[in-house]
C-alpha cells in the first residue's frame, strides 16, 4: 500500500540499519587507527618529557630518542588519512581532533627544544608554522574546497596552547637545573604567542577559553624571571 494512505515500506527501516551498521564498521576501523596515534603520541611525550631534567647540553640525547616515535605518528597519522579522508569530515572528525591536537603538539615541542628543521638545521626556541607541521605529517592543512582529512587551524591553535602549558613548567624546572637563560627566552617566546592570540576572533568555545588562560601561563613564566632578577642570576648579555 502506498505512503499517502499513511502506510510505509519496511524496506526504509532496513536501509536505515545498512546505513547505521556501516557508520559502525567505520567508527570500528576509526578507532582502531586512532587508539594507536594515540599510544604513539604518549611515546613521543613521554620521549621528550625528559627534557625537564636534562641540560640544553645534553639535550641532544632527548630529541635523538623522539625521532623514531615522532615517525611513528607520522605513519599512524598517513593510516588515519587513508582511511578517513573518502569519508565526510565533520560526520567523524570528533574521533581523531584531540589526537592530531596531541601530535602536533609533539612535533611543536620537538622543533622547539631543537629538533632538526627540513635542512637539517637544528634551532633552539622555533616555532613551526602550520603548513611545517603538515608536511612533517605529511597532510594537508586548513583545507576549505575538499572534504577530506586535514590539518585544521583550530587544532594547531590547540596545540600552541598545549606548548605554552609545558614551557612554563620547562622554566620552572630549567632553573632546578641551574640554567637560567631557557626562561629568558620562554619569556619572550610565550608572551610573543600571547600576543598573536590577542590578535585573533576565535569563534571556536573551547579554543576561546583555553586561549584565555595563557595570560596566567605568561605569568608564571614571568614570575620565574623576576625570581631570577630578585637573585642576581639573570645572564649578562653576551
Amino acid at each position: 500500500m502506498s505512503a499517502s494512505n499513511g502506510m510505509f515500506s519496511p524496506e526504509i527501516f532496513q536501509d536505515l540499519q545498512a546505513r547505521v551498521d556501516r557508520d559502525v564498521k567505520v567508527r570500528e576501523e576509526l578507532k582502531d587507527i586512532t587508539q594507536e596515534l594515540e599510544k604513539n603520541v604518549r611515546v613521543v611525550s613521554f620521549a621528550l618529557s625528559k627534557a625537564h631534567s636534562t641540560p640544553v647540553s645534553e639535550l641532544s640525547s632527548v630529541l635523538e630518542a623522539a625521532e623514531k616515535p615522532i615517525q611513528k605518528v607520522v605513519e599512524s597519522v598517513g593510516k588515519l588519512s587513508a582511511s578517513a579522508s573518502p569519508l565526510p569530515y565533520y560526520k567523524f572528525n570528533d574521533m581523531w581532533s584531540r589526537k592530531m591536537q596531541d601530535a602536533t603538539y609533539g612535533v611543536l615541542l620537538w622543533a622547539w627544544l631543537g629538533g632538526k628543521n627540513e635542512a637539517g638545521d637544528t634551532t633552539n626556541g622555533r616555532l613551526l608554522t602550520i603548513d611545517e607541521v603538515g608536511s612533517i605529517l605529511n597532510v594537508p592543512v586548513n583545507l576549505k574546497d575538499e572534504d577530506k582529512f586535514h590539518l585544521t587551524i583550530e587544532e594547531y591553535l590547540q596545540a600552541i596552547i598545549s606548548l605554552v602549558e609545558e614551557l612554563s613548567r620547562l622554566a620552572r624546572n630549567s632553573v632546578t637545573l641551574g640554567d637560567y637563560a631557557r626562561p629568558l627566552l620562554i619569556s619572550k617566546f610565550v608572551k610573543d604567542l600571547l600576543a598573536g592570540f590577542q590578535v585573533l576572533n576565535l569563534k571556536n568555545d573551547n579554543l576561546r577559553r583555553r586561549s584565555d588562560g595563557l595570560k596566567y601561563r605568561v605569568k608564571d613564566v614571568e614570575d620565574v624571571v623576576y625570581d631570577l632578577a630578585l637573585r642576581n642570576l639573570i645572564p649578562k648579555p653576551t
